[in-house]
């Protein structure tokens, strides 16, 4: 068990430039300061910025929540994030990601049920991750599809949950107690072409 080097700091303690960054994200649509605010926190206004990018992705992008929350699941794997995993997986599921896909995702495999624009959205993520980059074929169908809006959104999506991941990942913020089935360690890295059962 690691230890959480950034754990909640007492309200008591904070500076008022904490207060004022953390009361914004517990009056607006997350309604707690939640996970990934906790160490960020330490940096009032890198968590400002942070928390208002992520609130327009999260809730407000292009391409709708239910495409977000499997993008969020797929960084969420490729980083092996089990906090962002946790607290997605049911927000997922309510958003209408089936429960096949999400077990596959866990495995780090490509789902075999994917709707079009799903399967858009998990190419292009999955490159993204994996390649750095996005073949010319992926940009143009999801181009097509989702238009340049859209686009950018789902490149800012896979961003700023990496983002997240890292800070929680270095900061070994704890996985909070939740409904979702941990996400299992992978013995090789995950979304590897070999693997997609197309």
């Amino acid at each position: 068990m690691h230890t959480d080097r950034l754990p909640p700091l007492p309200a008591s303690s904070w500076t008022d430039e904490q207060r004022v960054g953390a009361e914004e994200i517990i009056k607006g649509p997350r309604g707690a300061l939640v996970s990934p605010f906790v160490p960020l926190l330490r940096s009032p206004e890198l968590m400002t910025h942070a928390q208002r990018l992520g609130e327009y992705l999260r809730y407000r992008s292009a391409i709708g929540q239910r495409l977000s929350e499997l993008a969020i699941l797929i960084t969420a794997r490729a980083w092996s994030q089990a906090v962002e995993w946790a607290i997605h997986v049911p927000i997922a599921i309510k958003e209408g990601i089936g429960a096949e896909a999400i077990a596959s995702i866990a495995l780090g495999q490509r789902p075999s049920q994917l709707l079009e624009d799903e399967a858009l959205v998990f190419d292009f993520c999955t490159e993204l991750h994996r390649n750095k980059s996005v073949s010319d074929s992926t940009w143009a169908a999801a181009s097509s599809r989702f238009g340049e809006q859209g686009v950018v959104d789902l490149i800012g999506i896979n961003g700023y949950y990496t983002l997240l991941s890292m800070v929680m990942n270095a900061a070994r913020t704890p996985v909070p107690r939740m409904d979702a089935p941990a996400l299992p360690d992978l013995p090789d890295p995950p979304f590897a072409p070999s693997s997609w059962a197309r």
